[in-house]
């Protein structure tokens, strides 16, 4: 296990390098990013962590010189940067979703995006179908029930099935299938919306968001960010889901209208949620972070040694193709 201190990183972020610029081409660090990650960075680079955030007249210098981002999937990086960056080359996020960059503008620089797609596909589908079970069946609470020396007074309220239950699928791409291949384990039947509907998939297709809530009992939404997806589970669709439905989000926080969430949940127009992303991250709503039906994880759903080693291995690889001149391992499309 490789364990990196917050002062190496300084110290490769604010120290002169030995070699040139020239050998070592100069990143900039757009977000925190994993220390395992950061370490691979700071062998090969010159890397200017946050600086941009950080240090602005530092970075107005280096400016010129920055040849990379490195992002993550929760990362800024919008036109205004990439306008301060004359000398850009790739932008490379650690992370399958990429919204939070303006790919229109990269492009129109000529300056190619790439991400780590496939990688989480097992582990985000793993954490979608365990918060599906966390909330149903109230595990966390009842841990909790447990701990707190509860369970001699009485039993545990009953909880909700999940096997032989009807699973909506808000996005069928590679982790929404995952999923729904998880979810044939426990006998679900599977519905799911998508823009358009798969040719070859016999799940049943619903045109859209509010249509599929009002004919399932769990509803995980595993659809791209980005502002064409922004408040797609409005309080339509959780009105559609109803008062003995589960809402399970493993996509983006901006996916679900949260001021409406927090109302569906604290008037029980829902019977729950489970939430692994939120609208303002680490910002989570008091109401939401108080109310006993929810269950709540830190954007976690790639969180795990396996993964998080594979991401970094594919965005760094990125960045080493680009720069040794060779095809890039996998350019968003």
């Amino acid at each position: 296990m490789i364990n990196i201190s917050a002062a190496f990183c300084k110290a490769a972020v604010y120290v002169q390098p030995v070699e040139s610029s020239l050998s070592r081409p100069e990143i900039l660090v757009a977000v925190k990013l994993w220390p395992v990650y950061m370490e691979m960075l700071c062998e090969a680079y010159t890397v200017h962590d946050r600086v941009h955030v950080l240090d602005p007249a530092r970075f107005a210098a280096i400016a010129p010189h920055i040849r990379g981002i490195a992002a993550s999937g929760e990362a800024k990086v919008p036109a205004a940067l990439i306008q301060q960056l004359p000398a850009l080359e790739i932008i490379s996020v650690f992370g399958v979703g990429y919204d939070g960059v303006d790919v229109a503008a990269a492009r129109a620089r000529g300056v190619p995006v790439t991400n780590t797609p496939d990688v989480l596909t097992d582990d985000v589908a793993d954490l979608g179908v365990a918060l599906m079970l966390s909330i149903s069946r109230r595990i966390p609470q009842a841990d909790k029930f447990v701990r707190a020396g509860l369970w001699p007074n009485g039993p545990l309220p009953l909880s909700r099935k999940v096997s032989g239950a009807r699973l909506g699928i808000v996005g069928l791409g590679r982790i929404g299938q995952a999923i729904a291949r998880r979810a044939e384990g426990f006998g679900m039947s599977i519905a799911y919306t998508t823009r358009n509907k798969k040719p070859d998939c016999t799940y049943m297709y619903y045109p859209n968001a509010q249509a599929l809530a009002r004919e399932v009992d769990f509803l995980i939404v595993i659809t791209p960010g980005g502002e064409a997806t922004r408040g797609l589970i409005d309080a339509e669709v959780l009105a559609a889901l109803g008062p003995k439905g589960y809402l399970i989000n493993v996509a983006r926080g901006s996916v679900v209208d949260q001021a409406a969430l927090v109302h569906a949940v604290t008037t029980g127009a829902i019977a729950g949620a489970a939430l692994d992303v939120f609208e303002d991250e680490p910002n989570v709503p008091a109401e939401l972070r108080a109310h006993e039906n929810m269950v709540l994880t830190p954007h976690m759903a790639s969180g795990t040694w396996e993964t998080r080693r594979a991401m970094a291995q594919m965005a760094f690889g990125n960045l080493q193709a680009h720069f040794s001149g060779k095809p890039l391992l996998t350019p968003v499309p």
